[in-house]
């Protein structure tokens, strides 16, 4: 029998399907990146474990310098409002963050491949194109969850140091410095860059260019539920006959006036015709009679967590079917 006679189909067939060589492959190719990656988690991790050391050995103090209880009379010290300056952002760092994983999916890890001809090489060996896109889809969302989930645990340990200081200036929950950081909504950001990164990688099999793409795209999105996350659950309504009180934790959604028949009139409707100093009047003149305010409580944090979540999550699940069936339709 000669040594180049193909082997029978049966025991072709017979091998199993498994990931395990792509992945290995992929992650002794790019180490570099997962050193790099290991020591900005480490930064991070020590950035937050630094700044809540040095505020729990600054002392508050008093305005005249005394540091015994002193009521409303307060003085921060400079330890607590840096760190509250540092963390009133560090949603959007981590943000940038996972963004940052779907350009370089995009880039170094998919586009640069298919752009320089080295696919062929791992098509060759027993490896699937689907396979191959497999592999650079786990890996990249595996290890953006698990370095990104820790993040999100050390920042919100951080954030919590600074409640029930007297006189803070931290950002509110809602605010886009602190949010999109906070909770799943972030898993589901990066599982969303992974996913248009490959995508865009797929489509257009150029490096810059893709990457290029892939950061538009996740800008987009970002800014976007940025500006409409507060429609992502029904805001609550509150109304008075005289100005509606609001929690420290409420998100202010939209406030105005109500007509006996419950008509809502907003402020912006008088500001076109009449001066700050009027607006009341217009209110009167059009039938107010009393105030309303439509607001997110604190306890509205995790519905909207987890719709924009969801969001993301479906649109993931769509850009990597769409990536599989461009990569289908280019190389079967």
């Amino acid at each position: 029998m000669s040594t180049l006679t193909r082997p029978k189909a049966e025991a072709v067939a017979t091998v199993p399907v498994t990931l395990r060589g792509p992945v290995r492959v992929l992650l002794r190719l790019h180490r570099k990146a997962l050193w790099a990656a290991g020591v900005l988690l480490v930064l991070g991790i020590g950035s937050v474990v630094a700044l809540r050391v040095w505020m729990a050995s600054a002392k508050e103090l008093c305005s005249d310098g005394d540091m015994t209880p002193c009521g409303g009379d307060y003085l921060p010290s400079y330890a607590r409002t840096s760190s509250e300056l540092f963390l009133s952002d560090g949603g959007t760092v981590l943000l940038l963050l996972a963004g940052l994983i779907g350009v370089f999916v995009a880039g170094p890890l998919i586009a640069r491949e298919l752009e320089s001809g080295t696919f062929r090489l791992a098509w060759a060996q027993s490896v699937s194109p689907a396979q191959w896109l497999a592999a650079r889809l786990a890996v990249p969302a595996a290890l953006a969850v698990i370095g990104l989930t820790v993040l999100i645990a050390v920042y919100r340990w951080g954030l919590w140091a600074l409640r029930g200081y007297p006189h803070s200036h931290l950002t509110p929950w809602y605010a886009s410095g602190i949010f999109p950081g906070t909770g799943p909504a972030l898993l589901g950001f990066a599982l969303l860059a992974v996913a248009v990164g490959a995508l865009c990688a797929v489509l257009v099999r150029r490096t810059l260019l893709s990457m290029s793409l892939t950061a538009l795209v996740l800008g987009v999105v970002a800014l976007g539920l940025g500006k409409r996350r507060y429609e992502l659950w029904p805001a609550a309504f509150r109304q008075s006959a005289d100005h509606v009180q609001l929690s420290p934790g409420d998100w202010d959604i939209e406030m105005g006036r109500l007509t006996e028949s419950g008509q809502k009139l907003y402020w912006q409707d008088c500001t076109a015709d009449y001066s700050m100093w009027d607006i009341e009047d217009c209110m009167r003149e059009r039938g107010a009679v009393a105030h309303f305010a439509e607001v997110h409580p604190a306890s509205h944090y995790w519905p909207l967590q987890l719709v924009e979540t969801g969001i993301l999550l479906a649109l993931a699940a769509l850009a990597v079917f769409a990536a599989f069936r461009v990569l289908r339709r280019l190389h079967g």
